[in-house]
């Protein structure tokens, strides 16, 4: 009793002060008593001021400067100002001093600033577009609707003050409640989103009293016993105010009242039908749980975004009916007694739930729950398109509404009565005024209002405009482009959307060229289908004339038999449709069943053809739908057994099986899976699911640990490494790793992998199915791999390439238009394998004998790609990149001759010399594979220490590692001459500049030091002339002597004993000495230099997941 007497007091004293400021603005304006302010800043100060806010913050500072300022110059601008100022007024006690400020301005500037302002306020509460609105997405429009209604609130509370205080008025004497009935209507009027319910339920929460008549106490609705009309009287008994001090005239508070129940009700049927639909949407959510044990997510989002507009519509249908005192609709429970929010949650243990849909078999008539969905849940347009556009009138809700309205009426004559002797109080001229007015009024509400099915307070009575009212093209032209459109239509969003944007463009013109759109692709039947059911609904003439041309078109194909290609695309066109439309129920049972019937009389010639594309379009869904399946069970029995009496082609009888098991397949179990030991689980996780660069030690630890005396156990270890093609092939070069890391502990294992690998490529190449062909490329890069990390040799790899272009060609040799067996000429898959192989070890062959052998084997295989046919694209491009990578500058032959004689000039060479090119090879490739191995060795016994800086850690055991026996690497003969000849260049450089010798003394110098190879064979005939006979105890000098122009020489012997000699012989063993370190020096730099060059190139391969390790045999 507190709070309700506590608001009937705060609605007294703001009617108190509503109707002392009314009078003070009906008052006649008084001139200034005082010289007003002009001014600049104080002007531009309170402009700035009022677009700020015009609210409770600023409202003594404006009421000053309204009251002392000259303002005549900025009428204009204060009113705009007052406009972006009311924007911001979000509390009643700033919509009452926005009120105060405007009522101020009113007073002084009745004419120059009221009428702006009221029409800015008049513009600024229009209702949105209904064409731009439906031209939207629905998250958009559903955006642009919240940012209206927050826009409009505070615009709609000051209109609604500006009529009360008599500064709106709708005609002189008169308060502007008409205007603001008006304008709160055309907000209501063409509204199905209820988008601008929340302004009604702000508007009445603060003017219920003076617009309505209605008491703002709250009202528990649920706690009373009584009806409306009960609620109502003791409402209006417990508060008779006399109607001269009523803000609003009492005949438009009956009107406004009358069309706030009339949208209330609507609301109210709204609402009970969101709540069946949730309903609904509730049980398909748990059928769709119990037939598949899941709910697919955009299901589960559609179901929550239901229920969230729906607890939106409950709120605020509650606060409504609390405002206008009315009951709540009856909202009927789920048979089931869930709740909202437990619907969908659907416990895996309810195996009862099970046994209630006894109806449903996994065979149903469609395929999946997605299909289902595509054919049963349609659009319903009366949720975006008003019904002005759908040309449908409110049959059902005025029947449902005729009891209600007999019931209004005697409440209405009893309420006018109660009226009529309250108003005799005041006197029998405003009892004759009002009664007259409300009469008349009432029924005019009556009529727009009554009948309209959707929540409005009024259908528009002209039709509202198409979308392209504004846009030049005429409606001709956009159905054009609509029609246009459809060919991009290829999912459900697209074609519903198509739906509604032909709905607003409906006429019996657009609706005939829709019937007669032209031939499409077959994919878009479907979805043409779709939309012809979707507007079907409100448009029942369209599927009409649309199944009366299929089958006009139907019977003419039909007498047309004979002509097959001419009519082939049109026959296809025609039974694609109208299977579209079966699924869609839209061709009656008799009709259908008919046109089948006619194809298993006829059944000859293209009437098979005919009846198989019939079964594989809806044959399905004709045998299991209730309507038809028993007739076209029959119908389909009839067919098989004219199938088997009648000889027909082989093509024939293949459309007409695949058509009957497309329809009907046969019952089969489910598939059983493979029962594996948990070892075998445990063994295929670790390959299939672990294997990766930074687990592969890991993996290899526990392959070790793993019981390796098992025969399981090897088995099946055997069957995944050499099954590559069930492995990532990103993971197949792992696969080669582990198989190397693997040979040290367990070589046979690694063996017979290797063994397997080539035996399975050999008999892919035997085979040469199709099939297969992914596991050949997988098996292909494994081969590669395994080469990368030396488990096989060269030799293994070339005589595999060799194989891939020579196997089951005669002699070895293919040539153009040669018919092979396994390899024709348009089967390129043997070069897609050689790309393959050359790809994962190629870059290996580009040194000493192996690129020659790389070399011979391009050579022949260009002449293998001319016997072929062109190639595909995919197969080019994969050869050019291959070329590319391997030999950049090589030149492709052109024809078949060009690379037959590069081939004859290979062999030629070849037979020439046989076996020394065999043995240098030989040697070639064990020389230059034995030097690696040494410095590989070398390498591994100085990266020892430092291993842990490696990206891949070594084997988990402790690595053995034998070393060769230490060799000489000392330089040749060749390399020590080219040495000493630099070497004396140095010294003759440094002896001229130090000592300044001529050329002559440089030559002599150049004789002494260095020898040339006549020298050189002088001194060794010397020599052995001297151990032949000649005393070894002398040294010979040579004497240098001129004669004239001539030089002469001549030899002199001297003991060693003399004093030149030791001299001389201690002088030359020390240049010697000196000369063999600064030989080392240069050497040792040069090795470094290359050691760094190797060690940088080995971390490159480490980082690149390619560990290098050598075993020493």
């Amino acid at each position: 009793m507190s709070s309700a007497g506590t608001s009937k007091e705060d609605e007294a004293s703001k009617r108190i002060r509503r109707r002392a400021l009314k009078n003070l603005n009906l008052e006649p304006p008084n001139e200034p008593t005082k010289a007003l302010d002009s001014s600049l800043k104080r002007h531009t100060a309170l402009i700035k001021r009022m677009k700020q806010s015009i609210g409770a913050e600023n409202r003594d500072q404006n009421l000053k400067d309204i009251e002392t300022l000259v303002l005549e110059k900025y009428v204009e601008e204060a009113a705009a100002a007052a406009l972006e100022g009311l924007g911001r007024c979000k509390t009643e006690k700033d919509v009452w001093s926005a009120v105060e400020v405007i009522s101020a301005l009113h007073r002084r500037f009745r004419t120059s600033f009221t009428p702006p302002l009221l029409s800015g306020l008049a513009q600024g509460l229009t209702p949105p577009v209904k064409a731009t609105l439906a031209s939207l997405p629905p998250d958009q429009r559903e955006k642009d609707e919240s940012a209206r209604v927050v826009r409009q609130r505070p615009l709609l509370r000051v209109y609604a003050e500006l009529a009360l205080v008599g500064i709106l008025v709708d005609a002189p004497g008169r308060s502007g409640g008409e205007t603001i009935l008006k304008n709160i209507k055309d907000l209501l009027s063409g509204d199905p989103q209820l988008g601008s319910l929340p302004l009604l339920t702000t508007f009445l929460k603060s003017y219920a009293r003076p617009f309505l008549g209605i008491s703002p106490n709250p009202v528990n609705v649920k706690q009373q016993n009584g009806t409306s009309e009960e609620m109502a009287e003791q409402i209006d008994a417990d508060e008779v105010i006399p109607e001269s001090e009523e803000l609003v005239e009492h005949e438009v508070r009956e009107r406004f009242k009358k069309m706030c129940e009339g949208y209330y009700d609507n609301v109210a049927k709204k609402l009970v039908r969101e709540h069946d639909r949730l309903q609904d949407q509730d049980k398909r959510n748990h059928e769709a749980y119990i037939r598949s044990g899941e709910i697919f997510e955009d299901r589960q989002q559609a179901y929550e975004k239901m229920a969230k507009g729906y607890e939106k519509l409950l709120t605020s249908c509650q606060t409504l009916s609390e405002l206008l005192h009315t009951t709540m609709p009856n909202l009927p429970k789920a048979s089931n007694s869930k709740s909202l929010g437990d619907s969908i949650a659907i416990s895996l243990d309810s195996g009862s739930s099970i046994n209630r849909d006894e109806d449903w078999v996994p065979g149903g008539k469609w395929e999946d729950d997605e299909e289902r969905r595509f054919y049963e849940d349609l659009t319903d347009l009366k949720d975006f398109v008003p019904r002005t556009f759908l040309g449908i009138e409110a049959e059902e809700e005025a029947k449902d509404s005729a009891q209600e309205k007999e019931k209004d009426s005697t409440t209405d004559v009893k309420q006018l009565e109660d009226e009529m002797k309250r108003l005799e109080v005041n006197g029998a001229a405003a009892v004759n005024g009002s009664l007259n007015g409300a009469t008349t009024d009432e029924e005019e509400e009556a009529s727009e209002i009554g009948d309209d099915a959707t929540p409005t307070p009024t259908p528009p009575r002209t039709p509202s405009p198409t979308p392209a009212a504004n846009a030049g093209p005429g409606p001709s032209q956009l159905v054009t482009a609509l029609l246009a459109k459809l060919a991009d239509a290829t999912n459900r969003e697209l074609i519903d959307q198509a739906a509604v944007d032909f709905a607003f463009l409906n006429s019996k013109s657009a609706r005939k060229r829709l019937v007669k759109v032209p031939k499409s692709r077959l994919d878009l039947l479907p979805y043409l289908a779709r939309m012809v059911a979707t507007l079907g609904r409100y448009m029942p003439d369209i599927p009409a004339d649309l199944i009366s041309f299929l089958d006009e078109q139907f019977r003419y194909l039909h007498k047309k038999k004979r002509v097959i290609k001419e009519l082939a695309d049109t026959r296809r066109w025609n039974l694609a449709y109208i299977s579209a439309l079966t699924k869609f129920s839209l061709l009656p049972t008799h009709v259908i069943l008919h046109m089948y019937k006619v194809y298993v009389d006829d059944f000859s010639g293209v009437s098979i053809d005919n009846l198989a594309m019939f079964l594989e379009g809806c044959g399905r869904f004709l045998l299991r739908d209730e309507a038809t399946g028993p007739r076209m069970a029959a119908m389909v029995e009839l067919m098989r057994r004219k199938q088997s009496l009648t000889l027909m082609d082989q093509r024939q009888t293949l459309l007409l099986e695949n058509a009957y098991y497309m329809c009907n397949p046969p019952e089969r179990g489910p598939r059983q899976e493979k029962q594996r030991s948990q070892m075998v689980l445990f063994i295929r996780h670790l390959i299939f699911d672990v294997l990766a660069k930074k687990t592969i030690d890991k993996v290899l630890k526990l392959i070790r640990k793993l019981d390796w005396d098992d025969p399981e156990v090897q088995q099946t270890l055997h069957k995944i490494f050499t099954r590559p093609w069930k492995v990532k092939y990103a993971n197949v070069s792992l696969l080669a790793l582990l198989t190397y890391d693997l040979q040290r502990y367990h070589a046979t294992f690694s063996i017979g992998v290797v063994d397997q690998v080539l035996e399975d490529i050999r008999r892919g190449m035997e085979l040469n199915i199709y099939k297969n062909n992914q596991r050949r490329v997988a098996t292909m890069k494994l081969l590669g791999e395994l080469y990368i990390y030396r488990m096989i040799s060269s030799a293994i790899v070339f005589d595999t390439l060799w194989s891939l272009v020579t196997f089951a060609h005669p002699n070895g040799r293919p040539l153009p238009g040669q018919v092979c067996p396994i390899d024709a000429p348009d089967d390129f898959f043997r070069i897609r394998l050689v790309c393959v192989l050359l790809g994962s070890c190629g870059m290996c062959f580009d040194k000493g004998s192996l690129k020659k052998k790389l070399d011979a084997f391009l050579t022949f295989f260009q002449l293998y790609i001319l016997t072929k046919e062109p190639l595909s694209m995919d197969v080019e491009f994969m050869l050019s990149d291959t070329m590319e990578a391997l030999r950049p500058n090589l030149v492709m032959p052109k024809t078949f001759d060009e690379a037959a004689l590069a081939v004859d000039q290979l062999f030629s060479a070849e037979q020439h010399g046989p076996g020394a090119g065999a043995e240098g090879d030989d040697s070639g490739e064990d020389e230059d594979e034995e030097r690696q191995d040494r410095e590989l060795e070398e390498e591994e016994d100085q990266a020892s220490n430092t291993d842990a800086a490696s990206d891949r850690p070594g084997s988990p055991d402790e690595e053995v590692v034998l070393s060769h026996k230490p060799e000489h690497v000392g330089p040749s003969a060749e390399e020590e001459e080219d040495f000493n000849k630099e070497l004396a260049k140095m010294m003759l450089d440094s002896t001229q500049e130090a000592r300044k010798v001529d050329r002559k003394a440089a030559a002599v110098m150049w004789e002494t030091t260095v020898k040339t190879g006549g020298a050189k064979k002088k001194k060794e005939d010397v020599e052995k002339s001297s151990a032949n006979g000649f005393d070894a105890d002398v040294m010979k000098f040579t004497l240098l002597s001129r004669k004239g122009n001539k030089q002469i020489t001549k030899e002199l012997v001297v003991p060693e004993s003399a004093p030149i000699a030791v001299h001389t012989r201690n002088a030359q063993l020390q240049d010697k000495f000196e000369q063999q370190q600064l030989k080392k020096l240069v050497l040792d730099y040069e090795y470094r230099e290359g050691m760094e060059e190797y060690q940088a190139n080995l971390d490159t391969l480490r980082q690149k997941g390619v560990n290098v390790r050598f075993a020493k045999k």
